[in-house]
């Protein structure tokens, strides 16, 4: 294996990372620092525009902000498909809130994070007007590197804190903290008087920092990012705006949070992989890749990339595939249509080589697979998988057992 560093795949270990995580609406992470009692601005959620007109209205107050629900960042500097500026309003009562949102939903939110189809709005978020006396940035994240967690704040918030970083690093601060030990009484007040909240609200914020901590343990969250997190001019501590992520893993002790998933903010392919239990990604390039085992097709990826090549997609059919998910596999691959030649990578140990070639074969013959395949296959009844695709006469599956000859074979083929 070749041991080179894997800069091409630097964006792509942030995708393969996205899709371990659940990311909920800001209606629905309101919902859970309602539950845990943190402030955060009275709201409700919208799915029509009379649902928005009679929101406006329960709400009691016509200063208002309305807020397109879509999985992106940048909301109010984006635009939407129609021309229509800007994912977040200030509106005055419920019939602006009828009319911003009959503009905003159903329709698709473009913003610098959205990539350039962006994505559907499938709810608006109708919320009481929050006056600030001061707005910083909060930020939970895991710290892999030192296997815990980190703190991230600033005393500048409501704006990008990439921005912040660029301007004024200095403002950022972080703080290393163990899962198990929590945020002490003493920390959190720390961390609250370097957020630039006045006196009369540091002991507010610190109770809001440690309860922030708390969700995030308890939810089995990945990340919880409050920007802005406000002081309003009464000196309370809200936040004004969430966002959460949740460990996948945890889906089947975190039902309610996994209840909250919105499906139509996924690419619909990845969706339907996920139903197989394929964790499947799509790329750029021309290579479709199918391989079992994340680090591996991380390692697949790397070498198709030296071999001249660009990968189409990163999928991990994962170790208890079946001929019937290895052809979903391919026929995922196929809705790509820059895909010039496929590179199956297997190695054989709890997912057997023979199945994997009963699936190739099938999915040549029933998808009419047009392109060239490069398998290269190692482990359990290999010899049996080679038998079979010997004896099938498909002239499209082309077989090595060497990692290199097989990526310089897949690349030459999918350039012709």
């Amino acid at each position: 294996m070749h041991m080179f560093a894997r800069t091409f795949n630097k964006n792509l270990v942030k995708r393969v990372s996205q899709v371990r995580y659940l990311s909920i609406h800001e209606f629905r992470s309101a919902t859970l620092l309602r539950q845990y009692g943190v402030g955060t601005p009275k709201g409700i959620a919208a799915f029509t525009p009379e649902e928005a007109y009679q929101a406006a209205k329960k709400l009691g107050t016509d200063d208002l902000v309305i807020k397109a629900q879509a999985l992106t960042g940048g909301r109010g500097k984006g635009h939407f498909d129609t021309g229509y500026k800007s994912g977040v309003h200030l509106i005055n009562g419920a019939k602006e809130a009828k009319e911003v949102a009959e503009q905003m939903l159903h329709h698709n939110l473009i913003t610098k994070q959205s990539g350039p189809a962006g994505k559907p709005v499938s709810a608006v978020y109708i919320v009481e007007r929050k006056y600030a006396e001061h707005e910083a940035y909060f930020s939970i994240v895991m710290d892999r590197q030192n296997q815990s967690t980190m703190v991230i704040a600033s005393s500048e918030g409501g704006m990008s804190v990439e921005e912040v970083a660029k301007k004024n690093p200095d403002a950022i601060k972080k703080f290393s903290v163990g899962i198990d030990e929590g945020i002490s009484d003493e920390l959190a007040t720390k961390i609250a008087s370097g957020m630039g909240f006045t006196d009369d609200a540091v002991s507010k914020a610190a109770t809001a920092i440690k309860t922030l901590f708390q969700i995030f343990r308890e939810k089995d969250a990945t990340q919880i990012e409050i920007n802005p997190l406000t002081e309003t001019k009464e000196h309370d501590i809200e936040c004004v705006d969430a966002k959460f992520n949740f460990d996948n893993s945890a889906a089947y002790r975190q039902k309610e949070v996994f209840s909250w998933r919105d499906e139509s903010q996924e690419d619909p392919d990845e969706v339907t992989a996920s139903q197989y239990g394929l964790n499947f990604i799509k790329l750029n390039g021309n290579i479709g890749c199918l391989v079992n085992g994340a680090g591996l097709a991380m390692a697949t990826m790397d070498v198709v990339k030296l071999y001249g090549g660009a990968p189409a997609n990163f999928l991990d059919v994962g170790g208890a595939s079946t001929p019937a998910t290895i052809e979903k596999a391919f026929e995922l691959i196929m809705t790509e249509k820059n895909v010039s030649a496929i590179f199956v990578n297997i190695f054989g140990g709890i997912v057997r080589c023979d199945y994997v070639a009963d699936g190739l074969i099938s999915a040549t013959k029933n998808l009419g697979l047009k392109v060239p395949v490069v398998a290269r296959l190692r482990g359990t009844n290999l010899e049996l998988a080679q038998k079979k695709i010997a004896e099938s006469g498909l002239n499209k599956l082309h077989l090595f057992s060497d990692l290199d000859e097989a990526a310089a074979k897949v690349v030459e083929l999918g350039k012709k």
